[in-house]
């Protein structure tokens, strides 16, 4: 097969979910199908990242000035080079692309949050004009770009049901597949490496870790809930991507029983995970919901919301509580901060559930979707 994916995440300078999955998934396709030809389009903006690519690799850079390049290239430029090359498939891995018409289109829609209708989009969004232009943009580009694609690939079940709800295509053109965390992600065991961020920390407490900006203001008040004995004995710890969380965080930190990490290093948050007794997830909304899949494989117990995919995600491999219902939460937290068999029940099963995400995985299944696609005799509906 003749494969070319648009690899422009890796030449923004950028850090996010969808950059990870896009530098993981070309990684994990390339080593599984050395018997297929490659091509990868980036641009100019920054460096490309993927380096020392084998012999059946080919980049190419598209041309980058300003802001304005990006659509140039979506809605021209990238569709023009991807023809020239004579492409069996061509995979749009960030929710919207044009493929050319000599080859197979495939779009991986990841959630459905830019096919809904735009006024509901425009409600989670600033009332900014700059802010609504690009969501009103991602919107009609990903809306065509779902119906002139011969498949989409979603992140879960959940997903592809709220994508149907927006998007008229017969259920079988949307295919599910769940993928995994960094595929060089371990526990950390090393006494002296948990030893040294244990003191750069500060950490005397055994904690319970969260995300700062997934809903902390459920984990507050579940804590509240807590019997004054688990709340003594332990404390939460709250990672955030943001210097300025929302105001539970704040609260719970100046009250004592929680602390505030921005930004740490992957190493460093790796660590925290494999010291934490659990991850508290009370997530609103999940297409996927990573950190699960990154808990569990640290053996972290999961602690989560039963919110979008996440229900999906965990299995019988965590807690699941209602988020309306704090009485739920607190209840699961006391099983698994009071039980230690229960702890460790909840740890070997997160183990067991992490091993089916993998990247080995992800890309055999993402070359027989691209299979799949090319042995269809007629394109899905546009």
């Amino acid at each position: 097969m003749r494969i070319g994916i648009d690899a422009r995440y890796l030449s923004h300078g950028i850090i996010g979910g969808v950059h990870a999955y896009v530098a993981f998934l070309i990684s994990a396709l390339i080593e599984a199908a050395p018997q297929d030809e490659f091509f990868l389009y980036a641009d100019v903006k920054d460096e490309f990242e993927l380096t020392d690519l084998p012999d059946n690799v080919t980049v190419r850079l598209l041309p980058y000035r300003n802001k304005f390049s990006s659509f140039i290239n979506d809605l021209r430029r990238l569709r023009e080079t991807m023809a020239q090359d004579n492409l069996d498939i061509a995979h749009f891995p960030a929710n919207y692309g044009f493929g050319p018409d000599n080859a197979r289109t495939i779009v991986t829609l990841h959630d459905h949050i830019n096919v809904m209708p735009l006024p509901e989009i425009w409600r989670g969004h600033p009332k900014k004009a700059g802010t609504l232009t690009m969501m009103t943009y991602l919107h009609l580009v990903s809306r065509r770009a779902a119906y002139s694609s011969d498949l989409l690939i979603t992140d879960s079940t959940y997903s592809k049901k709220q994508i149907l709800k927006y998007i008229n295509r017969d259920p079988d053109d949307i295919v599910v597949w769940t993928f995994g965390p960094a595929p060089d992600l371990k526990e950390v065991t090393d006494p002296d490496i948990l030893a040294d961020v244990r003191q750069r920390f500060n950490l005397t407490k055994p904690f319970v870790i969260a995300d700062g900006i997934k809903n902390p203001g459920a984990l507050v008040e579940a804590w509240k809930l807590l019997s004054p004995e688990l709340r003594d004995r332990y404390q939460i710890v709250f990672f955030s991507r943001r210097p300025t969380p929302p105001d539970p965080v704040g609260e719970a930190v100046n009250l004592g029983y929680a602390q505030l990490f921005v930004r740490p290093s992957n190493e460093d948050l790796h660590a925290l995970y494999s010291m934490a007794y659990a991850l508290a997830f009370p997530s609103f909304y999940e297409g996927l919901g990573l950190p699960l899949l990154e808990a569990m494989n640290f053996g972290t117990p999961v602690i989560a919301s039963d919110r979008g995919s996440i229900p999906e995600v965990v299995g019988d491999a965590g807690l699941i509580f209602h988020l309306e219902d704090p009485r739920q939460f607190a209840d699961h937290l006391t099983r698994v901060l009071s039980d230690p068999a229960e702890h460790e029940r909840l740890k070997q099963l997160g183990y067991a559930r992490a091993t089916q995400f993998t990247w080995d995985r992800t890309a055999d299944a993402y070359l027989g979707f691209y299979r799949q696609v090319l042995e269809a005799r007629t394109p899905a509906g546009v």
